[in-house]
């Protein structure tokens, strides 16, 4: 995120910044309700599909935001 705000704020970049901070949350979220599931039952469960597919799909989304910024337009390297 420094890297898309280097050289001033742009409308777009702070956009890309932002989602990342949400899909970051979102996925922190996820992993803690994981934990307290974990914690409560004796025997580990699986994880639901849902739960599954949401992780991955967060992880994805954050993927590709970090390409997004690491090869954001007009910046130097």
């Amino acid at each position: 995120m420094k890297t898309a705000l280097h050289d001033g704020a742009r409308p777009a970049g702070l956009a890309v910044c932002a989602l990342c901070c949400v899909l970051w949350l979102g996925l922190l979220l996820l992993a803690q309700y994981r934990i307290r599931v974990l914690a409560r039952e004796g025997v580990p469960p699986a994880p639901t599909p849902s739960l599954a597919t949401a992780a991955a799909l967060y992880a994805v989304a954050l993927a590709v935001c970090a390409v997004a910024l690491a090869v954001w337009p007009g910046q130097p390297g």
